[in-house]
């Protein structure tokens, strides 16, 4: 795969995300995928593990947007700088809902294999997103 075409994935993953289509999930994502997270309580592995991040990141925040400041790609591997947006509407990590905002930066490296996502490490501003939605006072 050339690289323009691994940074063409990573971009539609985070659009795939978004709008939760589970669709682009079940070709795109290995079934061994795995990600990489120090800050869920949870695995995720393949498409359904993505299908559970999904349901706890969607069930809390609504409004969901995901604009990509960069994407760099070194053979199978693919960085990208984006910012994870949104509006704290559903219980999150057993906070009630609070309607404020949520805006983090995000740090996302993948490996792509055949074509598809096979490995992923994510590292989320979890604490500036507590803070914003009232969590933690800092």
């Amino acid at each position: 795969m050339s690289l323009d075409t691994n940074k063409r994935l990573v971009r539609a993953y985070f659009d795939a995300f978004r709008d939760r289509d589970e669709g682009w999930w079940d070709a795109n994502i290995a079934p061994d995928f795995v990600r990489h997270d120090p800050g869920l309580d949870f695995e995720v592995r393949g498409p359904d593990g993505i299908r559970k991040l999904a349901a706890v990141l969607h069930g809390g925040l609504s409004e969901v947007a995901i604009p990509i400041d960069e994407i760099i790609a070194e053979g199978d591997r693919v960085l990208a700088r984006l910012w994870f947006q949104g509006r704290h509407t559903g219980e999150f990590q057993g906070i009630p809902p609070t309607g404020k905002s949520v805006d983090i930066v995000v740090m996302d490296y993948f490996r792509v294999a055949d074509g598809i996502l096979a490995e992923h490490w994510a590292l989320m501003d979890n604490l500036t997103m507590l803070k914003q939605i009232g969590a933690v006072d800092l």
